[in-house]
């Protein structure tokens, strides 16, 4: 696996790689970054794709730009960076705040995808957290008051008892990959990731409503996989989109819950397989 950087649109991005083959792109959720797909990223490698993970804009080891970006920015910030890769035609692979990104991505460039899987997808206003706004993150992205609230915050013991909480609802029932915790602590609360995420979440809903006028678009081979134990309302959000894009697959999965790319990354192989299949 080897790590590698792409400058896009003035920023620098991260990304991991592997294999050769057909190409599978890989995108994070809300909390850390490419890692998060280390262990699909290695079967899809195995299994003969040429795989690649990003860091989103201000996660990992990537650049995020001056001012407020919106999930169509970072749309057109991987499509460039695909280009510049000469990566034809991927299956893109979105994991809960990217379900959106992916389906973005889709309507966007429809000729430069090939297929899409959607992991504990998050993808309506509807539903989402922040669906009405989060106090939290308006402060934590205010203009100047925002970066210095930032770094009081995470010198108070609140920050440690979020983050905590966080890992509790995104992987309970199930168990922390091992490292995973430690992983957390070193990059989400650096004052720059925690701003890329609050920031995120603020740009979600206003997204999502525009995007999801156009679901009935999309055209694509498309799987869905979701935990029967995620807390989030996937399944809710997955079985809607069902209903708007009724050519869709969707595996609903027990005794599975949010973290499916860092628990279950086998079952995100057999979603790729799956949409691979679907567009021969």
């Amino acid at each position: 696996m080897e790590s590698a950087f792409v400058t896009t649109n003035g920023i620098r991005l991260h990304y991991l790689r592997e294999g050769v083959g057909r190409p599978v792109v890989f995108l994070h959720g809300g909390i850390l970054d490419s890692h998060d797909f280390q262990g699909a990223l290695h079967l899809a490698a195995k299994q003969g794709y040429r795989a690649m993970a990003f860091d989103r804009p201000g996660y990992g080891l990537s650049e995020r730009p001056k001012g407020k970006i919106t999930p169509f920015d970072q749309a057109r910030f991987l499509h460039n960076a695909l280009r510049i890769l000469e990566v034809q035609q991927p299956i893109i692979v979105g994991h809960s705040w990217s379900g959106l990104l992916a389906l973005i991505f889709a309507l966007m460039y429809p000729k430069d995808v090939s297929g899409i899987v959607l992991l504990a997808p998050a993808m309506y206003k509807e539903g989402y957290p922040a669906e009405h706004g989060d106090p939290l993150s308006a402060l934590m992205t205010a203009p100047v008051i925002g970066e210095r609230f930032i770094r009081l915050f995470l010198k108070t013991p609140f920050a440690k008892a979020m983050t905590e909480n966080m890992l509790k609802q995104t992987f309970a029932p199930e168990p922390l990959p091992n490292g995973y915790r430690e992983r957390v602590y070193a990059l989400w609360l650096r004052p720059g990731q925690i701003k890329a995420n609050r920031e995120d979440v603020l740009a979600f809903p206003p997204a999502a409503l525009e995007a999801s006028k156009r679901y009935t678009e999309i055209q694509h081979p498309l799987s869905i996989v979701v935990g029967e134990n995620d807390p989030f309302g996937a399944k809710e959000q997955a079985l809607r989109l069902i209903h708007d894009i009724p050519h869709a697959g969707l595996r609903v999965v027990p005794q599975v819950a949010h973290m499916i790319p860092q628990n279950h990354p086998e079952l995100v192989i057999d979603a790729i397989r799956m949409v691979a299949d679907m567009g021969n």
